[in-house]
């Protein structure tokens, strides 16, 4: 199989294998107008598989999202076909409007226009709990 090299854009690399379409969603590359490539079981020496995705063209990625996802991923920022810059997403502390309190009490569900914020709880095991109502969500 061949991916071309891209020119100018983004190279999400070293996601877990089997999270290339979750991060394609998150990030809604779908609604992109220029070639995406998703590259999934990829054999890597260092995570045996892992997902693989390019994006043809300059854009901001939210960088909250992808370490939610997977704190061990990289961003490569491509431009005139060399790489300049290298992002290492980390765990956040806070998430807003990432993902959405499955509590039906919780004033998120009544009140449509307040942001779905979560704070990180327990590091260790991924454990977030909502602002308002504190129930417990785990990323993994």
């Amino acid at each position: 199989m061949r991916i071309d090299e891209i020119t100018n854009g983004i190279v999400i690399d070293h996601i877990k294998a089997g999270k290339g379409m979750q991060i394609y969603h998150f990030l809604k590359l779908g609604e992109l107008d220029c070639p995406v490539a998703i590259i999934k079981n990829v054999n890597s020496h260092r995570m045996g598989k892992k997902d693989l995705i390019k994006v043809d063209t300059p854009m901001d990625i939210d960088l909250d999202v992808l370490g939610y996802i997977d704190a061990g991923i990289t961003v490569n920022i491509i431009k005139d076909g060399k790489r300049v810059n290298k992002l290492n997403p980390t765990l956040p502390e806070k998430l807003v409007n990432v993902i959405k309190c499955k509590n039906p009490r919780c004033i998120t569900t009544t009140e449509q226009e307040i942001d779905q914020i979560f704070k990180l709880t327990d590091k260790e095991k991924k454990v977030y709990r909502c602002a308002y109502c504190e129930t417990k969500y785990s990323s993994d």
